[in-house]
């Protein structure tokens, strides 16, 4: 789900960029800029702005910005001015625009239904279940695939207690959780379903209840052998996430052998 969210979000037909930040979404400004100016340089627009609120207000709009690394459209990441929900208002409070308005109310909507989620998470589960039911999932993949998405949470809760934070970092651990499970890395297993490795696709969407199961059985006893063992480096943190794949990896043959045929499959939905 987060990553699905942090993609984009739309407003009267223009895309938004936004990332969820120390447990608040921060938006790109420059697109915001756009929407409510229609302006064809939105970056220049936003630099005359923060000149003309130094010099006019003495009000440094910078300094409610907080530069992240956010996906542009050549589809790499840079970083771009980006500001909080009230930052946000504050901006638009400097730009004339008979859009001002509506769009403040859609914000307070698109920021209330993220509260409304921390404060209860099955509302989040529900959207997800909707959204599932939408593309034509069967209901039982579709709690399958719920339960391995609240699997992985406590699994990169458990890496962030051990001191993992950067995005590298996860990927390497997830690819190893593969790798002694399925013999692959995400990359690799997309690339063996026919995935374009740098599409959007959700490996986890394409995959079928088998495949599902031992995602999940590798990801959560990864989880449970760290929270036995507490590893305190990424060296240790490793070999944690090869040991849960690879009792995922032993079952999985295990599986294979009683069925007579491949868990894995070269399908995708």
């Amino acid at each position: 789900m987060e990553n699905h969210q942090n993609k984009l979000i739309v407003f009267q037909n223009k895309n938004i960029r936004r990332i969820w930040h120390e447990n608040e979404w921060f938006y790109a400004v420059v697109d915001i800029i756009e929407v409510l100016t229609e302006s064809a340089k939105p970056r220049d627009y936003w630099y005359r702005i923060k000149k003309r609120a130094s010099e006019n207000e003495k009000m440094e709009l910078s300094t409610i910005c907080r530069q992240l690394k956010i996906q542009s459209k050549d589809g790499k990441k840079y970083n771009t001015d980006c500001s909080n929900t009230e930052g946000v208002f504050r901006i638009i409070q400097s730009i004339p625009s008979p859009k001002a308005e509506p769009f403040k109310r859609w914000l307070a909507k698109v920021g209330k239904e993220r509260l409304d989620e921390i404060e209860n998470p099955e509302l989040a589960q529900e959207r997800m279940k909707e959204l599932y039911e939408q593309k034509g999932y069967p209901k039982d993949w579709i709690d399958k695939r719920l339960r391995g998405i609240a699997i992985r949470q406590n699994l990169t809760d458990e890496w962030k207690e051990r001191g993992i934070k950067e995005h590298r970092d996860y990927a390497i651990l997830t690819a190893e959780i593969s790798k002694a499970t399925f013999g692959m890395t995400p990359s690799e297993y997309k690339e063996y379903k026919k995935i374009p490795v740098k599409s959007k696709a959700n490996l986890r969407d394409n995959m079928d209840d088998l495949e599902l199961i031992f995602t999940m059985l590798g990801e959560r006893v990864t989880t449970e052998i760290s929270k036995k063992e507490k590893p305190n480096t990424f060296s240790k943190n490793k070999k944690v996430a090869q040991r849960g794949g690879k009792v995922a990896g032993n079952a999985l043959k295990e599986t294979e052998k009683e069925l007579g045929r491949n868990v894995i499959t070269n399908k995708n939905n």
